[in-house]
C-alpha cells in the first residue's frame, strides 16, 4: 500500500545511504560521522506545534526546524506512557520482549539485557551524553553511565519540580534530584533552560573534538507540574492555555540554544536530529491532540501517534505519511552512522528510515505496528487500526476515512479482524511476561477509560477518587 510523500531531496556534497556513505559528486575524501542528536519531549500534544497545527502555541524555533526537515504524519511510539516508550527508543525494540509494560515503579527498570542506543554508540567511537528525564530504572546498575551513556546531567526519576526545591525534590538522596554522573548538583533558573543550556555547553565543548557525539535530550517539560518563569507566564497573559503556551514557549527556546550551538560550532550540517514526544498529550497538562481521539495512558491515535520530525542539515524536506515508529529511531541512526546490524547485541524491531527519506523506498516502513499493557492491545495494519480491551471487546477503525475513530468495523470486516489479530499473536509469541503489571484500583481506571472511549462516551475518570465518585453515583 503506497502512501502519499512530498520529500524534496537535497544532495550536498555527499548524503548517508543505509549503511553505507554514498558520494553524489565525485570526491575521494569520506566524510566524517554523523553526530546524532534524539529531543524528547514529555506529554506534549499532537497539535501542540505550529508545524503541526497549533494556532495558540508558540514554537518557531521547533517550526523552523521541522520545515528544514520531513515532518513524519503518522507515527507512533511504542507505547501511551513514559517508561515503556522511552525504552522502546532507547532499545530499538518494543520493550515488552523484556516484560516492560507499564511504568516499573523503583526496584525495576529497562532490562539489564538489552542494548541501549548509547551502548552502540560508545562502542562504536562516539562520545555519549544523556541530559534530562531518565526513568528508566533507579537502582545503580540502570544508572544512565551504566547504559551506555559517558555523560549525564539529569534526574533518575518520572517527574520533578522545574525549580530547585531543596525540602522536597532537591532533599539530599532523593531520585528527584538533579545531578551529574551521579553527584548530586544545585541549579538556579528554570530547569527547561538548564537542560538547554547544560546540553548546548557540551556541544561547544565538543567543538574541536576528533570524536561525533550521540545525545539524548530527554526535556521533562511539558509534564506536570504546570511550572512556569514569571516572565513566560506574563507573555501570555490571558491565553486560555497560559501554563502549557509558557513551558511550551520554555522549551522551544531552549531548543533554539542547541540548534544554534550546532551552527556556531559547525556541526548542524552534520548533525542527524530526530524530535518527538515520548506519548500523547496527558488529560491534566492543558495539551490538545486535536484532531485525534484519546490521551495519554490509552490505545487511541491520541496517546500513542505523536508529533515527529527529522531533521539532517538540508539533505530531506517534506513530509512523509507512511506507517513509522519510534523504534526507528535506533535503527536510522545506526544506519546514518554506518554501524552494521550484524554487531549488535539483540535484532532490532526499528526500521531504517533514510531510504524512505531519499525516495529509494516508498509505502509503509512496518506492515504492522503493534502496542500491548496487560489486558489491553492494538494493531495497525495499514489504514487500519484494532483495539482489544479484556472485558470490554474490540473496535476496528479505518484511520484514513475515521481518523477520530468513531465508527467501530469489526462486524463487516470480521476476515480482516481475524487476519490483524493473527499477527499480533505471532508477536505476541517474542514477547515476556510482564515484570510489572498495573493491578487494583488504577487497573479499574484505566478500564473505565477504554470503556467510555470504545463506545464515544466523554472519559470523566481519571483518578480512583473519580471512580469512586463514579460508582457512588451508580449505587444511588
Amino acid at each position: 500500500m503506497n502512501k502519499r510523500q512530498n520529500l524534496n531531496y537535497l544532495c550536498g556534497a555527499t548524503v548517508l545511504a543505509a549503511s553505507a556513505l554514498v558520494s553524489c559528486g565525485s570526491t575521494s575524501k569520506q566524510p566524517e560521522k554523523p553526530n546524532v542528536l534524539v529531543i524528547l519531549l514529555d506529554d506534549a500534544g499532537y497539535n501542540d506545534f505550529g508545524f503541526n497545527g497549533s494556532k495558540d502555541l508558540k514554537t518557531p524555533n521547533i517550526d523552523k526546524l521541522a520545515a528544514n526537515g520531513v515532518v513524519f504524519s503518522d507515527a507512533h511510539v511504542s507505547a501511551s506512557v513514559s517508561g515503556p516508550s522511552r525504552a522502546g527508543i532507547l532499545s530499538g525494540r518494543y520493550q515488552q520482549r523484556c516484560g516492560y509494560e507499564c511504568n516499573l515503579g523503583s526496584k525495576l527498570g529497562l532490562g539489564l539485557q538489552e542494548e541501549t542506543i548509547g551502548d552502540v554508540f560508545l562502542k562504536n567511537g562516539y562520545n555519549t551524553a544523556c541530559f534530562g528525564k531518565w526513568h528508566q530504572g533507579n537502582g545503580p546498575e540502570y544508572h544512565p553511565n551504566k547504559r551506555g551513556f559517558e555523560h549525564f546531567y539529569g534526574f533518575i526519576s518520572g517527574h520533578r519540580s522545574y525549580f530547585f526545591r531543596p525540602d522536597g525534590y532537591d532533599k539530599p538522596g532523593s531520585l528527584h534530584n538533579l545531578q551529574l554522573n551521579g553527584k548530586q548538583v544545585t541549579f538556579d533558573g528554570y530547569l527547561t533552560d538548564v537542560l538547554a543550556d547544560e546540553a548546548a555547553a557540551y556541544i561547544g565543548q565538543r567543538k574541536d573534538s576528533g570524536k561525533p557525539f550521540m545525545m539524548y535530550l530527554a526535556f521533562n517539560a511539558v509534564h506536570t507540574p504546570m511550572e512556569a518563569t514569571e516572565e513566560d507566564m506574563a507573555m501570555f497573559e490571558g491565553h486560555p492555555r497560559q501554563k502549557l503556551a509558557a513551558m511550551t514557549w520554555a522549551v522551544d527556546r531552549g531548543i533554539g540554544r542547541v540548534i544554534d550551538k550546532l551552527k556556531e560550532t559547525g556541526k548542524y550540517d552534520n548533525t542527524l536530529i530526530f524530535f518527538l514526544s515520548d506519548n500523547g498529550g496527558a488529560h491534566n497538562n492543558q495539551s490538545s491532540n486535536y484532531p485525534l481521539k484519546g490521551f495519554k495512558g490509552n490505545k487511541y491515535e491520541g496517546g500513542i501517534r505523536v508529533p515527529f520530525f527529522v531533521t539532517y542539515g538540508d539533505r530531506y524536506k517534506g513530509t512523509f505519511d507512511g506507517l513509522s515508529s519510534s523504534l526507528d529511531i535506533f535503527a536510522t541512526a545506526i544506519a546514518a552512522a554506518g554501524i552494521d546490524t550484524a554487531t549488535l547485541k539483540n535484532p532490532i524491531d526499528g526500521v531504517n528510515l533514510l531510504p524512505y527519506l531519499q525516495g529509494e523506498k516508498e509505502g509503509d516502513p512496518h506492515p504492522f505496528l503493534f502496542w500491548r499493557k496487560e489486558r489491553k492491545s492494538a494493531v495497525r495494519m495499514g489504514d487500519y487500526k484494532l483495539i482489544s480491551v479484556e472485558g470490554i471487546g474490540e473496535r476496528l477503525y479505518n484511520l484514513k476515512d475515521d481518523l477520530g475513530e468513531s465508527q467501530d468495523l469489526c462486524e463487516a470486516n470480521r476476515q480482516l479482524c481475524d487476519e490483524m489479530k493473527g499477527a499480533y499473536q505471532e508477536w505476541e509469541k517474542g514477547i515476556i511476561t510482564p515484570m510489572l503489571w498495573d493491578e487494583g484500583i488504577w487497573h479499574e481506571v484505566c478500564q473505565e477509560m477504554h470503556r467510555a472511549l470504545m463506545n464515544n462516551e466523554k472519559v470523566t475518570c481519571f483518578s480512583p477518587q473519580d471512580l469512586k465518585k463514579k460508582s457512588g453515583k451508580k449505587k444511588k
